[in-house]
C-alpha cells in the first residue's frame, strides 16, 4: 500500500457533511483538506457499473483539475434478493422531477422483493468503496461493508437513505433507529475509513 506524504488533499465531493466527516477522520495528520465545490468542480458523469469504477471517475477527475491528491466514495445498498439492485443505482430509485424521494425507493425496495416472493431473511449489505488517487495515476481501494436484512415497515428516523428499512446484523433495530453516532463506528463507511486510515500512519 502507498503511504499518503503529502499535505493537501482534495475530497471529491460536494457534500459539506462527507467533508466534515472526512476531516475530523484525517485531524490527527495535519491535512489540509478542500472539497470539489472549494474548487469549482462539476460532478463528474458516473458511468461504471460498480463502486470501485464511480469512486475512481469521481477521485481521478479531481486530480486532473487540481493537480492535487484526491479522495472519493461511492455507496449504496444491494439487495440480495434483488440480484443486488439497486446497486450502484441505489440513489437512482429515490430519484424524482421534486429532488429524492427515499420513501418511494424503500417502498419499490420491498414491493419488488414481494413480487419475487424472496426468502426470509432478506438479506441486504451497505458498501462503500473510497479511493485514493494521486497525480501520477496511483490509486488505492478501500471496500467497506455492513450486512444485514431488509425488513417492513420502515422504522426510525434517524439516519438517511434506506436506513429505516435496513437492520444490522446483530442488531434488533434498523439503520433508521439507531444513534448516528453508534451507527457511525459500525457502517460501511467506518469500515472503509478504518482501511482508509492505514495510508495515513
Amino acid at each position: 500500500m502507498r503511504k499518503f506524504t503529502g499535505d493537501q488533499l482534495v475530497v471529491a465531493t460536494h457534500n459539506s457533511g462527507k467533508l466534515e466527516e472526512i476531516s475530523d477522520l484525517l485531524s490527527p495528520y495535519g491535512i489540509t483538506l478542500s472539497s470539489n465545490a472549494d474548487h469549482g468542480l462539476p460532478e463528474p458523469e458516473e458511468t461504471e457499473s460498480t463502486f470501485v469504477g464511480n469512486a475512481r471517475i469521481k477521485a481521478h477527475a479531481a486530480v486532473k483539475a487540481t493537480g492535487l491528491p484526491a479522495l472519493a466514495d461511492d455507496s449504496g445498498i444491494e439487495i440480495a434478493g434483488l440480484g443486488g439492485a439497486p446497486g450502484v443505482h441505489t440513489a437512482d430509485w429515490a430519484e424524482t422531477s421534486n429532488g429524492r424521494d427515499f420513501k418511494m425507493a424503500m417502498t419499490r425496495s420491498w414491493n419488488e422483493l414481494e413480487a419475487v416472493s424472496a426468502p426470509y431473511p432478506r438479506n441486504a449489505q451497505f458498501c462503500c468503496t473510497l479511493v485514493l488517487a494521486w497525480p501520477d495515476g496511483h490509486d488505492e481501494v478501500f471496500p467497506g461493508v455492513m450486512l444485514g436484512q431488509i425488513v417492513w415497515p420502515m422504522r426510525g428516523d434517524q439516519g438517511h437513505g434506506y436506513d429505516p428499512i435496513f437492520q444490522p446484523d446483530g442488531y434488533d433495530i434498523t439503520f433508521g433507529e439507531m444513534d448516528r453516532w453508534e451507527k457511525n463506528k459500525i457502517s460501511h463507511r467506518a469500515d472503509a475509513f478504518r482501511k482508509l486510515k492505514a495510508c495515513f500512519a
